[in-house]
């Protein structure tokens, strides 16, 4: 098994669909600043999946810029961390359709995110939709990865990973480390603002259920007046019987660093509305210079694209390792 690495490495996909919310910056973003001294970090923008949707080109790379930009004005340094297009290192797509002859249909039947995805775009079930958990298994196996910082809904996804690199590694020898799921010793699961039952969440039809990280202060502030709240007015975690208080304090201690008993001894005498918006005026203080370095990047395309240049052929060099010990192992000339 080909391998440079000093540390472990820790490989993060994010798709350039639409702009991170506070939930991405609370459960991920907030720590990868954290892990750069300790772990070799990639963060991939994963471009080539969201061809399972159709996309307006210009809008594509505009995006994707975006998620670049907010992954720097979140304090990840380019020189600690390789930040990198997936489609700037074709050894993406082409270990892809290896470890897809290594991957059963049956396990791909069983992918819920199909289902889900193919109910949500029934004009638009392609080949790609299908196929995406080996495109992802691939983004995680070519770097060698110890670890992966996931959610809930990507375990699936991780565990197919895991299975395909020990089926190759059974037939071919020591090829592919089995990656782990990472979980951060700090993160909050953020939900969502009108619903607080399920996930905050980017692709929400309902505006009012999020906060995107590079929102203005007056939207902050009037989600925060608006979101919804449980019967009582005892500000105390419970989130069976107070989903919306209980989501509320999560958002109020992640910012502050602090413990939910921590919140609710400082808004014990407080009422539900007060709470409200000191949670918000809380968020729009973390968010606002995150903001403005993200308005600062945007304009400069030119230094985003020298980070991308630079960063791409980090990733190429370590991808390129890998795929060339996969090709000599299944029997290509190489």
């Amino acid at each position: 098994m080909a391998d440079t690495k000093q540390n472990k490495r820790i490989f993060s996909g994010i798709q350039p669909s639409g702009n991170l919310t506070l939930g991405n910056y609370l459960g991920a973003l907030k720590n990868f600043p954290l892990l750069q001294n300790d772990y070799e970090c990639y963060y991939c923008v994963v471009d080539l999946h969201t061809l399972t949707v159709r996309q307006d080109p210009e809008a594509l790379r505009e995006r994707s810029y975006s998620l670049i930009a907010l992954y720097l004005a979140a304090g990840l340094d380019p020189e600690k961390n390789v930040l990198f297009l997936q489609s700037h290192v074709p050894q993406h797509a082409e270990l892809s359709w290896i470890l897809g002859c290594y991957t059963y249909m049956g396990e791909l039947n069983r992918m819920t995110q199909f289902k889900d995805k193919s109910s949500r775009h029934a004009d638009n079930i392609n080949g790609g939709l299908y196929t995406y958990p080996v495109l992802m298994a691939a983004d995680i196996l070519l770097y060698q990865t110890d670890a992966v910082p996931i959610g809930q809904d990507q375990k699936q996804h991780l565990e197919l990973a895991r299975n395909i690199a020990e089926r190759f590694n059974k037939i071919y020898g020591d090829t592919f480390v089995v990656p782990e799921p990472f979980i951060p010793k700090t993160g909050a699961r953020v939900m969502s603002l009108q619903d607080p039952t399920k996930k905050m969440s980017k692709s929400d039809d309902n505006a009012n259920n999020f906060v995107l990280i590079t929102e203005d202060e007056a939207s902050i502030m009037k989600k925060f007046k608006r979101a919804v709240t449980d019967s009582g007015s005892e500000i105390i975690f419970d989130e069976e019987n107070k989903p919306g208080i209980s989501n509320l304090i999560n958002i109020y201690a992640s910012i502050k660093g602090i413990s939910r008993e921590d919140v609710e001894k400082e808004f014990a005498a407080a009422r539900y509305g007060d709470f409200k918006m000191a949670v918000g005026t809380a968020v729009c203080e973390t968010l606002a210079p995150i903001k403005a370095r993200y308005e600062e990047l945007m304009k400069d395309k030119q230094y985003l694209e020298s980070i991308l240049r630079k960063n791409g052929e980090k990733a190429r060099t370590v991808a390129g390792e890998t795929l060339k010990d996969v090709y000599r192992k299944v029997g290509f000339i190489v």
